[in-house]
């Protein structure tokens, strides 16, 4: 609708109305800044509620790994508690393993130490059984065999005994196996030989025994016509074949040397004798004895049986 004005309130009408259309357009403009900064505010409410949630999830992760950590952290107390257990467990079976493996040695020591006495005793008896002494006419000579032979069995001193001083059960032991044997020729001589021999050979089986000590040359008993075993000799007839042949080297027959005179060649009997105190000779080895020589049997015996019945041999 239209309003009719006067001509002189025209003035006064444009007036107000340009004052309208000016207040029109501060607010217009008041408005666009107001808009401008509302979504200038929206904008950063925007953005600080993504941030917020993004913090919110970084949040439950850490929470999440916090709690993975305690976890560890829990088992590996556990498992580090469970370590110290079992660390002072195996201590314990340690000390007790130590504390045994004394025991153990310290019993192993006395049985040994029994099993030695033991062994002394029955040398002892075979010493009873066998008496090895100086025969009558010659106990100046020999006065101490152990003034002869020092502890590690060096000789110090006068020379050995000569074999002929020395009595077995009282029967001497001849030379008459480095002799010829003659027609005329002590038959009681040579039965007294074969059977110190065979008295000899039958202590020297018994102590090897008693040592666990396989002899290198073998005796077969028959008193006072025992034999001694040597498988050297049937090595060296073999032929190359059968030596070059492991299979076959085992199954050679010992050759056997007799421990008497009678009836048999006085060579082999020497050999056997030879080999006789070579036995001796490896067991007074095995206990740390040195030999007297290839010719003193009866002294080797002898020393034998004082070094088993001494104390360093218990000790």
């Amino acid at each position: 609708s239209f309003k009719l004005i006067d001509w002189e309130d025209f003035q006064q009408e444009l007036a107000r109305f340009c004052s309208l259309s000016s207040t029109i357009t501060k607010a217009k403009d008041k408005k666009l800044t107001l808009q401008h900064n509302l979504q200038s505010f929206i904008q950063v409410r925007s953005d600080t509620l993504t941030r917020s949630n993004e913090l919110q999830q970084f949040r439950h992760k850490l929470e999440r790994r916090r709690f993975l950590m305690g976890n560890l952290s829990l088992r590996a107390n556990t498992q580090r508690e469970d370590a110290r257990i079992l660390k002072d467990r195996l201590n314990l079976q340690i000390k007790s393993l130590l504390v045994a493996g004394n025991a153990l040695s310290t019993a192993k020591n006395q049985l040994q130490k029994m099993l030695r006495v033991r062994l002394q005793y029955m040398v002892l008896q075979i010493s009873t059984l066998y008496p090895v002494k100086a025969s009558m006419g010659s106990r100046h000579e020999e006065s101490d065999l152990s003034a002869i032979v020092n502890r590690s069995g060096n000789p110090t001193g006068p020379k050995p005994v000569s074999p002929g001083s020395l009595t077995i059960s009282g029967l001497q032991l001849t030379t008459l196996p480095l002799k010829k044997m003659s027609f005329f020729s002590d038959k009681k001589d040579i039965q007294r030989s074969a059977t110190a021999l065979g008295y000899i050979a039958h202590v020297v089986l018994l102590i090897g025994s008693y040592l666990d000590v396989p002899l290198r040359y073998p005796l077969r008993m028959g008193g006072s016509h025992s034999y001694i075993n040597d498988y050297a000799s049937s090595v060296e007839c073999a032929s190359s074949d059968t030596l070059s042949n492991p299979i076959l080297f085992p199954n050679l027959k010992a050759t056997e040397f007799p421990l008497f005179l009678e009836g048999q060649d006085t060579t082999r009997a020497a050999y056997a004798i030879f080999l006789l105190n070579k036995d001796l000779e490896q067991l007074l080895n095995f206990i740390g004895i040195q030999s007297l020589g290839p010719r003193h049997l009866l002294a080797n015996l002898k020393e034998l049986l004082r070094a088993i019945q001494s104390q360093e041999f218990i000790d």
